[in-house]
């Protein structure tokens, strides 16, 4: 059998391809909406993209994970599992895609963005083709199907990219000249805050149009014990993942309520999603890893020395992880300039917000517990206890100190809910994690950030500096080193 950490990095590999792009890609527009779009119109588009977070995670009903789950049960046909997966996701979004339509100026007039109800019934296009497809692509997961996985979601980027460029640098112009175009009731005449969503919607529909002929194909056969069971198991962790997710963007809904000035919150929040873009890589590993990791680690659940397999794997990723810190911190001289003029005055929130994102990955890993054992009601109390932390700091200091509110909220909650996971992880399902060896990770990247810092007041002074940047580069070699010396006898132990 091919050694399991290879094949791991393999599927991680392939997936990352297409979440490579995407996120490159979507870090590639940063410039073009901090640039063509105020700071309050991006703010618009980061809270309608909070909506959709937060709802796709309910209308998915934590199906996925319970797929993988029951697909791998002895005595399951998966056929069946993912058939009554997929009924229940489409019921449940066709019924909440119809209230959209039918009630999205009223929806839109009671969040203050009256004559754009529009915006409503693309946020409920979208939910509804990302959530059936959502379904058909953990299928993909499950059967390994990595490579067409990758494909499909690669067109689905390329073809958001290209409504993106297609409406901020040619719809204006024609719009000027055919007024009545076929687009004139759907998009503004010049660039706004409805172009990036609408382009999300188009990439939404043609997703789903792909998974057609599979659709078409597929054995529906409606089991009710089956679907019931499925439900017992994935409900728990769609409670789970809520507040979860809702840790993630509620600091952006939360903005309209209790920034520092009530008038310019959006500008604000503008402001915060721009700067947090930067931490863009972070999120992209973490992504890569998680479509990989989790149906591994279900799969290696019965093998033996598994459970040392996977404190061996926390500890490559934590060290990945600690690498992408730095390197965005070292190179954030030409990293800023990607940004607008008037977005660079949120920078200093990278650091916190890549720190953030790297205790949530960690996060996913010591989390397998619940998941592997079947305990994912106590998935809830964790995530409702990093909820309760994200908004109390929120609330108490966004009136004060803004978006830094939110990057420290989030650092904050990760934080707690890693510790109570740790914890209860070590009663119910002990793996093996070496603690000390993790935390010697973090001391090697809390020395190399402060030599870097060294090196800032070596060389002091604003913009790009190649011999800054050079000895920051020499730094990063030696975290590298470091972490291959601390971590290669590891690799050994499972190669065996």
């Amino acid at each position: 059998m091919a050694n399991p950490l290879k094949q791991l990095a393999g599927e991680t590999a392939i997936y990352g391809l297409s979440s490579i792009l995407a996120r490159v890609l979507n870090f590639l527009f940063v410039p073009i909406y901090t640039r063509m779009l105020t700071q309050v119109q991006y703010g618009v588009v980061t809270e309608f993209l909070a909506y959709i977070a937060i709802l796709q995670v309910v209308l998915v009903l934590g199906l996925e994970t319970g797929c993988f789950r029951f697909a791998n049960k002895e005595g399951e046909d998966p056929a069946k599992v993912y058939s009554n997966a997929l009924l229940a996701v489409f019921a449940l979004n066709a019924a909440f895609l119809s209230c959209m339509i039918a009630f999205s100026g009223q929806i839109s007039t009671a969040l203050g963005y009256e004559g754009y109800s529009c915006m409503v019934s693309y946020m409920g296009g979208i939910l509804f083709c990302d959530s059936v497809t959502a379904i058909l692509f953990a299928k993909l997961r499950q059967e390994h199907k990595a490579v067409k996985f990758a494909v499909i979601k690669t067109a689905k980027i390329l073809t958001e990219t290209l409504s993106n460029l297609a409406l901020f640098f040619w719809y204006p112009a024609f719009a000027a000249a055919h007024p009545h175009n076929v687009l004139s009731g759907l998009v503004s005449p010049v660039p706004d805050f409805t172009y990036p969503v609408f382009a999300i919607l188009v990439s939404c529909v043609l997703c789903l149009a792909v998974f057609l002929p599979e659709i078409i194909r597929f054995r529906f056969s409606f089991d009710g014990s089956l679907l019931k069971r499925l439900m017992v198991y994935s409900l728990p962790l769609m409670v789970a993942a809520l507040p979860g997710v809702a840790n993630d963007f509620l600091d952006r809904i939360l903005f309209r309520y209790f920034d520092v000035n009530s008038e310019a919150w959006r500008a604000s929040l503008g402001v915060y999603q721009a700067a947090v873009k930067l931490a863009v890589i972070m999120n992209l590993f973490i992504q890569m890893f998680r479509y990989a990791a989790e149906p591994f680690f279900f799969q290696r659940a019965r093998d033996k020395g598994s459970k040392e397999l996977y404190a061996v794997v926390m500890e490559y990723f934590t060290a990945f992880c600690g690498l992408v810190f730095l390197g965005v911190i070292f190179y954030i001289d030409i990293i800023s300039l990607f940004l607008g003029r008037d977005f660079r005055v949120g920078i200093g929130v990278v650091p916190v917000m890549l720190l953030s994102y790297m205790l949530l990955g960690m996060l996913f890993n010591v989390s397998m517990w619940y998941k592997l054992s079947g305990r994912t009601r106590m998935a809830i109390w964790i995530t409702l206890a990093g909820l309760a932390v994200t908004a109390v700091v929120n609330i108490v200091f966004m009136p004060q100190y803004s978006y830094w509110a939110s990057a420290f909220g989030h650092l904050a909650s990760y934080t707690v809910m890693f510790v109570i996971s740790a914890v209860l992880g070590a009663k119910y399902y002990p793996i093996p994690y070496k603690w000390g060896r993790l935390l010697l990770i973090f001391v090697l990247m809390g020395v190399f950030y402060a030599a870097s810092l060294g090196v800032s007041r070596l060389i002091p002074g604003a913009g790009v500096h190649w011999g800054r940047l050079a000895l920051n580069t020499l730094l990063l070699a030696g975290y590298a080193g470091g972490c291959w010396m601390l971590l290669r006898g590891r690799y050994r132990e499972v190669s065996r």
